[in-house]
């Protein structure tokens, strides 16, 4: 009888200890899971100037080149990683306008093709046949991007589709040592400055 009584508690026991053992397991494994798929939001800022980092949104593209807002912005720049992507640096980062999202979803519907010629001939059949989209006109792109962190450069240019030096009294090439028009006439001028 002795023996009996002692066998079952232990078996309350070990079905006790199991339950607990696998109610800490689940514990584990949801806050290990609530941690693996916290969003980086910190990290695409880092493209902007710490200034205008608190009000900028962060938004994270998909395959099919829609974008999840982990992020809304305040103040109408949203950034996004574009580490690793089709034609991109191992460490990319980018922060524009909001209004220029559809036009960065069309560069990376482009660079998806993996080629930088084929690319490039695609934005220009987009360009030739107007349906590529403008950017907002003086809105900035920012770029953090290089072999790694640590080796990144930081790059901005000022959109201003169509302009010329006719438009904007701006030389249209950076031989003059100023600031300068590239892409001159096109949907992708922009304002560049010297060493960039």
């Amino acid at each position: 009888m002795w023996y009996v009584a002692r066998h079952k508690i232990d078996v309350e026991k070990g079905v006790t200890m199991k339950r607990i053992a696998l109610f800490a397991l689940g514990v584990f494994a949801m806050f290990g899971a609530a941690f693996a798929q916290t969003p980086d939001i910190d990290t695409p800022l880092l493209a902007l100037a710490p200034n205008l980092r608190a009000d900028a949104g962060v938004i994270k593209w998909k395959p099919d080149h829609t974008y999840d807002t982990l992020k809304p912005s305040k103040n109408g720049l949203v950034c996004y990683d574009r580490s690793g992507f089709p034609l991109q640096q191992p460490f990319s980062l980018e922060c524009t306008d909001q209004r220029n999202l559809d036009r960065a979803k069309q560069n990376l519907e482009a660079e998806a093709l993996g080629d930088k010629m084929k690319s490039e001939a695609r934005l220009a059949e987009l360009e030739k046949s107007g349906m590529r989209v403008k950017p907002a006109f003086g809105s900035v792109w920012y770029h953090l991007m290089g072999p790694s962190k640590e080796m990144a450069r930081s790059h901005m240019t000022i959109a201003v589709p169509g302009a010329t030096q006719a438009t904007m009294g701006l030389p249209e090439n950076g031989r003059g040592g100023g600031v300068w028009i590239m892409n001159a006439g096109t949907t992708t001028a922009h304002l560049m400055t010297p060493g960039e």
